[in-house]
């Protein structure tokens, strides 16, 4: 793709790359980076050739959050009323929903700098994995707002409430060995070793039993809400919703054959989704 394009997505064996794409810019976000993304984010969580995405930046940083020259611009010209910014940035804020919520794993494949809304984008993925390079900081407090984008739902969630009100109201910058410490990144790989690690892993997602996966991340999510007794009502709906299905026959077979399975709901190797 144009590399004047402010996201760049590849689709690769079932995994969807997404890159952000202002390199000069930290990939700060702007308005229309965000628009790329809720498009793309949209589609992948419908697209059944999709099997689990990538976010990553370009060049040095994974992404600084809101472009603060941006910000100095708009703060220039007229205004339109709060209750239409609010409006807006909730439509923006769509991206962490999608990222969350979609039936797919998301992935945050990070070097360098992940502050603000970029820190917020990343805890919204499923799995994060880094570089020594990482490195994490909420960054509100700095440019003199409370944050957004949903990390103070993500945040006291990965590393406990006391934790993140010192992450958000202290903002120290976290080394990528601090932020696996604190759960904020999975594993810390070299930087030769990061994408190729986190390919093979979205690459073993993709190509697992797409339906299970994705109940077991609405479980997941569930969970965070739920009490017991309803949770317990749905594990046992999708569970046997899944064990009715061809993939659990063939995982049975395989297991007692002592091979490896074959999903047939599948993401191929060519993009497509075998017949279930």
């Amino acid at each position: 793709m144009a590399q004047e394009q402010e996201l760049i997505a590849r689709l690769e064996t079932g995994v969807l790359w997404l890159t952000l794409n202002r390199p000069e810019r930290r990939n700060a976000i702007s308005p229309t980076l965000y628009e790329a993304l809720l498009e793309a984010l949209d589609g992948a969580g419908r697209d059944p050739a999709v099997g689990a995405v990538v976010l990553a930046g370009a060049g040095a940083a994974f992404c600084a959050g809101g472009d603060v020259a941006r910000m100095r611009r708009q703060a220039d010209a007229p205004q339109p009323s709060p209750a239409q910014r609010v409006a807006a940035m909730r439509g923006r804020t769509r991206i962490v929903e999608y990222l969350h919520g979609m039936p797919k794993p998301t992935i945050a494949m990070i070097r360098g700098a992940a502050v603000g809304a970029g820190l917020s984008l990343a805890l919204a993925c499923d799995l994060r994995y880094g570089d020594g390079t990482a490195r994490l900081r909420t960054g509100f407090a700095g440019v003199g707002v409370p944050g957004d984008f949903g990390g103070h739902y993500f945040l006291p969630r990965i590393v406990g409430p006391a934790k993140a009100r010192e992450l958000y109201l202290c903002s120290p910058m976290l080394s990528a060995d601090e932020a696996a410490a604190l759960g904020l990144l999975n594993e810390v790989y070299t930087p030769e070793r990061l994408e190729p690690e986190v390919a093979g892993i979205a690459r073993a997602l993709a190509c697992g039993p797409q339906p299970a996966i994705g109940r077991m991340k609405e479980n997941l999510n569930d969970g965070l809400e739920l009490g017991l007794a309803d949770m317990l009502d749905r594990e046992c709906a999708r569970h046997v919703e899944c064990v009715d299905s061809a993939d659990h026959r063939e995982a049975v077979r395989a297991f007692l054959e002592k091979r490896p399975p074959v999903f047939q709901s599948r993401v191929r190797a060519d993009g497509g989704r075998d017949p279930e």
